[in-house]
């Protein structure tokens, strides 16, 4: 489908949330639907997230899905073709602020345009550029997942391990996920 032929505008949807409250499986399953529509898909994720497979977005639930490994957000622009009508866009806490110039450029051309991420960091400090693009975002989703401590819905991620950089890249052995109640900023593991 070519540019000229896209019905209406564009739009932002961010699916945000902790660690393992189905971020990335979200935006999956709708990458898919858009796929089992016929519609021209990209996917793209930072180099930095370099968990599981080097050019797919993997969920902790293992699902995945072949992905564009981009340096920076404003690579994404270049690379982004002119037919395509969806763009996802995973683990967008590890881009820049220029996220979301990125993003708003390829709405106004008519994209659809899915940012998954997480809204805190370790210390349950908002995660940017995530609360900017939640700002302009015309649809948001937040995920929640279920604390590892008491069971009680969770929305922040426990580091786990002794580490003082905003970015540590990492999975279960690195994090889990606390509710408000059980959350412990800036402490590692604790036996519970």
């Amino acid at each position: 489908m070519s540019q000229s032929l896209r019905t209406g505008a564009g739009w932002v949807e961010v699916i945000t949330g902790s660690m393992f409250s189905g971020k990335s499986e979200e935006l999956i399953r709708r990458i898919r639907r858009a796929q089992i529509a016929r519609q021209k898909v990209q996917i793209f994720k930072p180099r930095v997230d370099d968990r599981y497979v080097a050019d797919h977005i993997v969920s902790h639930s293992e699902m995945k899905m072949p992905s564009q490994v981009v340096r920076s957000a404003r690579e994404i622009l270049d690379l982004v073709e002119p037919v395509t009508e969806v763009v996802g866009i995973d683990e967008g806490q590890f881009f820049d602020l220029s996220l979301v110039e990125v993003v708003n450029t390829l709405a106004d051309r008519g994209v659809r345009v899915i940012v998954a991420g997480l809204d805190q960091d370790y210390l349950g400090r908002p995660f940017e550029p995530m609360p900017q693009l939640l700002a302009v975002a015309e649809y948001v989703d937040k995920t929640l997942a279920i604390c590892m401590q008491c069971g009680a819905p969770a929305n922040r991620s426990q580091r786990l391990v002794a580490a003082t950089g905003r970015v540590v890249v990492g999975g279960s052995e690195q994090y889990e996920a606390r509710c408000r109640r059980c959350f412990r900023p800036g402490v590692e593991r604790s036996e519970g």
